[in-house]
């Protein structure tokens, strides 16, 4: 009779063998099952590897930089406002806003009795003055024959010095309102430059005692920046300060200049004093009332690391790098970052001066690292 109790007892050897069997066949198999899940360590391909730009990181002279907001505005001091020199008639006018205007052109003319008054008048001078050189003429052959006394000489070359006097103050009068003789009084720019502002039309009525400009040219050439500094940096602001001014119009474009003139009061309204940055003006690219944003930079006594901007990689509120050894040895570094100006950023910690940072395809690697 078969009995179950002898058939382990005989074979358990046998069956403890088949057993461990089945056990380490299950585990190589779970193992087996991992490896493919395990992560593999990146390795920079060969095609990559030669696009991507390395930089070694240095030492540098500190240069702290601020970055304040601005607008662009007319450089005051090559503005011209043309108010109106006497009543009368606008016509003529064809000039727009925007127009370049050239010395010496006629903006417009005005009709004016005030013009016709001074014509009136030289002409009364040029006369007088020609009678006034007869009598003096004439007084001196009477007092040489002994007709006239030397009193009667003396008053009649008063006479001429008095009427070639007047004829001089009428013409004076007549330059200053522009010297024509017709009874028009021509508004001619006195600079050339882009006209900004135009207070008048044709057939405008205008009043000599107008307090307001008829036409403002301005040389747009060289224009000024003025900045907003709060009270927190006012003590990092010096003159002579060198400056970057970036817009919106040309994001990828940096106008260079200093600080020229400091506002030593705050404006009682948004708490901030002004600085002004003058700037030259190639190709008439800014243009006044534009926003800016304005970053002011001044070099420190002492030195830091600094690396390429490039090479920085901004996330979960960090700054990183990658630290690189060889193509299987890439390591994302955490830094501290003082300041960037420009192409170039400064650390205070993170990496040592020597080593090796990629500063380009950065992110892309950095995204295969954390993959």
């Amino acid at each position: 009779m078969f009995s179950l109790r002898k058939y382990i007892t005989y074979n358990a050897p046998y069956i403890v063998f088949i057993f461990a069997v089945l056990v380490l066949g299950q585990a190589c198999s779970l193992t087996a099952e991992k490896k493919p899940d395990e992560k593999q360590k990146y390795v920079i391909p060969d095609s990559l590897l030669r696009t991507i730009k390395i930089d070694t990181v240095q030492k540098c002279q500190l240069i702290n930089s601020i970055t304040l907001t601005g607008q662009v505005d007319f450089n005051q001091d090559h503005v011209v406002k043309l108010f109106p020199m006497i009543s009368g008639n606008a016509q003529g006018i064809s000039v727009v806003l925007g127009d370049y205007i050239k010395q010496g052109q006629i903006l417009g003319t005005i009709t004016s009795s005030e013009m016709a008054g001074y014509s009136n008048d030289l002409v009364n001078a040029q006369t007088n003055l020609e009678v006034a050189k007869k009598n003096l003429a004439k007084t001196i052959d009477m007092y040489k024959s002994g007709l006239a006394s030397l009193t009667d000489s003396l008053s009649a070359e008063a006479g001429y010095k008095q009427a070639q006097s007047e004829l001089n103050r009428v013409n004076r009068v007549l330059k200053i309102n522009g010297g024509s003789t017709n009874g028009e009084y021509e508004i001619k720019a006195p600079i050339s430059g882009f006209l900004v502002d135009k207070q008048v039309n044709n057939n405008t009525i205008i009043r000599a005692d107008n307090g307001n400009s008829l036409f403002t040219i301005s040389d747009l050439k060289n224009v000024w920046v003025w900045a907003n500094v709060y009270e927190s940096n006012i003590n990092a602001i010096r003159m002579g300060d060198n400056v970057n001014v970036t817009t919106l119009s040309y994001p990828d474009k940096v106008f260079k200049g200093k600080v020229d003139k400091i506002m030593n009061v705050l404006d009682p309204t948004n708490k901030v004093m002004k600085v002004r940055v003058a700037l030259d003006n190639p190709g008439y690219l800014l243009k006044p009332q534009m926003f800016a944003s304005v970053t002011v930079t001044n070099p420190e006594n002492k030195q830091s690391i600094c690396i390429s901007s490039k090479a920085l990689i901004f996330d979960h509120s960090q700054y990183f790098v990658l630290l690189y050894k060889s193509k299987d040895d890439v390591r994302i570094t955490p830094v501290q970052v003082i300041s960037s100006i420009g192409d170039k950023t400064y650390l205070s910690s993170g990496v040592q001066e020597g080593d090796n940072v990629i500063s380009s395809q950065a992110i892309l690697i950095y995204d295969a690292l954390n993959s």
